[in-house]
């Protein structure tokens, strides 16, 4: 295991060394997407919160709106707490380019069918002011810190059918700007970055649908998954300590995702996504899209390739993922041609802890071994014990922490109530006992 991590490890990295050696790689691709530049691209604030977390999502080339199957979800799709397998804790740094960084921290838990968490993250930047002789007079950071608050509910979840999920975020926002300098003597003003800071309101909300189809391989879990999803939108005001006004619009977007799991060790997800100018809908960004592609290569160990097109300089991605005894350790790689004038790479890690799934796991056992009893009673031709084995089967599934509907133990009660009316009826009509 340790040799696979540090080949990993080595690829990543030795891959990056040598996209800073492409230097005619980001005027190539401008040619080949030029159709693809955005007049409108810049119009709004708060744009921090287009930044992604890091590790495996990013990997993907952010295209995770289909697949939030892990507290990542929060940047995507506010839906997925509802349908996490299990309860996770999770923290993420993002090196982001010109020496700007994020941190993220988020919880996220499930209760049946009830999905809740909390995620904080903080994007920061070295902030440097000189005067009109080039000397240093004011030092600090810029930054854009942020809170969310997660509720989800799965609607309609069953053994089959594995329900609707429908979720939103509700988010506050601050921007951070440092006080400046006065330029006649260099004196710091007072109350001047407060002018410029500006505090942010906004809301997500997120659908997520899971199906069966051309599955060629058999679990439970859905393979194919669909999502729609509103992320950012509010509103923000600034101008605090002066006069608070209604600031830029903030980096509003609508969502469509699929991600498709044909086989067990593979998926493919892709999304397009839509921004849009609340303040002026003509005004919108040019739609952008993204894809990734995982190939999990041993239980432990998964490796991840991803592709953005946002404008016309795309964003390639890859990363690994090792889950050891629980915990989850992600490192992606970023070669950023959409965030900038030059090939710049920067590395995403995160360590995400699963605190297991409060009881559902050895609940569904349960069911599982009522209903295989009411099979083995059926086959012996005792109706009526198999009859109350599948409604016990049935029962425990609708109970916490489980709260679904179990279909297989339905459809058999069904079966053996409708045989157990019919032989009553013959017996009736024939009158003679019927064993």
């Amino acid at each position: 295991m340790k040799k696979i991590f540090s080949a990993a490890l080595f690829f990543i990295f030795l891959s990056g060394s040598q996209a800073l050696d492409l230097s005619d790689l980001q005027s190539s691709l401008a040619d080949i997407f030029s159709s693809s530049i955005d007049p409108n691209e810049g119009r709004t604030v708060f744009r921090s919160m287009n930044i992604p977390s890091g590790g495996r999502s990013e990997a993907l080339g952010t295209a995770f709106a289909a697949v939030s199957d892990d507290i990542s979800f929060f940047d995507y799709n506010p839906a997925a707490s509802a349908v996490l397998d299990t309860s996770e804790i999770a923290v993420f740094h993002n090196a982001w380019i010109a020496d700007s960084a994020q941190e993220t921290l988020s919880f996220s838990q499930r209760s049946g069918n009830l999905g809740y968490g909390a995620q904080v993250k903080c994007f920061y930047v070295p902030f440097s002011e000189y005067n009109l002789y080039g000397d240093r007079v004011a030092g600090s950071y810029y930054s854009e810190t942020s809170a969310a608050l997660n509720i989800a509910y799965n609607f309609l979840a069953g053994y089959t059918f594995k329900g609707l999920a429908v979720g939103g975020n509700a988010k506050v926002a601050w921007r951070s700007v440092p006080d400046y300098t006065d330029n006649r003597d260099d004196s710091i003003i007072s109350g001047s970055g407060l002018e410029q800071s500006a505090l942010g309101f906004m809301a997500d909300a997120g659908l997520l649908l899971r199906l069966n189809a051309l599955k060629f391989y058999q679990d439970r879990d859905a393979n194919l998954k669909l999502a729609l999803t509103l992320n950012n939108f509010g509103f923000a005001l600034t101008g605090f300590g002066k006069s608070v006004q209604k600031d830029d619009d903030t980096p509003a977007r609508i969502s469509f995702g699929l991600s498709y799991r044909p086989f067990s060790r593979l998926m493919i997800t892709t999304e397009v996504r839509k921004p849009l100018l609340l303040s002026d809908f003509s005004s919108s960004g040019k739609i952008s899209f993204a894809t990734g592609i995982e190939s999990q290569l041993t239980k432990i160990f998964a490796f991840q390739l991803g592709f953005l097109l946002q404008g016309a300089n795309p964003r390639f991605s890859m990363g690994s993922e090792f889950d050891i005894k629980g915990i989850k350790m992600n490192v992606a790689y970023t070669l950023d041609l959409t965030s900038s004038a030059n090939p710049i790479n920067h590395i995403s890690l995160s360590a995400k802890i699963r605190m297991g799934d409060r009881g559902r796991k050895e609940q569904l056992q349960r069911v599982d071994e009522s209903y295989l009893e009411g099979i083995k009673f059926y086959s012996e031709g005792l109706y009526d014990e198999a009859i109350q084995k599948w409604e016990e089967a049935i029962l425990l599934a609708r109970e916490s922490p489980l709260c679904i509907k179990y279909e297989p133990a339905i459809q058999a009660r069904k079966t053996a109530l409708r045989f157990n009316r019919q032989k009553a009826e013959l017996e009736t009509f024939y009158n003679i006992p019927m064993d």
